[in-house]
């Protein structure tokens, strides 16, 4: 899994979070498996994004989208405040998982 982390700055919170809302579908397709936001204390204009991707590619490919950076420039996206990260899982990540790599561990 690859997360994509995406923090900018919004002209108006409630307007950006209604067209972001309305592109579910688009983000499905562009091969979202899960999303997140997050806003400032601070200051409620600054959004970070969370997507996940089955691999880096994909969200590579996802970021590349033209209907995306429509979207971003509609939604009163600050293009100057963006910053993208891609993360890579590391390790289990659940409980089965986890219980799994001890077992095997404990086995040798």
């Amino acid at each position: 899994m690859t997360t994509l982390l995406i923090h900018h700055r919004v002209g108006d919170y409630e307007a950006w979070r209604q067209v972001y809302d309305s592109v579910g579908e688009m983000q499905r397709d562009g091969g979202v498996r899960s999303d997140r936001v997050w806003r400032s204390a601070d200051d409620p204009n600054m959004v970070v994004v969370e997507h996940e991707f089955d691999s880096r590619q994909a969200a590579k490919e996802f970021m590349d989208r033209s209907d995306l950076r429509e979207v971003m420039t509609r939604g009163g996206v600050d293009a100057s405040s963006m910053q993208a990260e891609l993360l890579d899982e590391a390790g289990p990540h659940g409980l089965v998982e986890l219980l799994q790599a001890r077992h095997r561990a404990a086995l040798g």
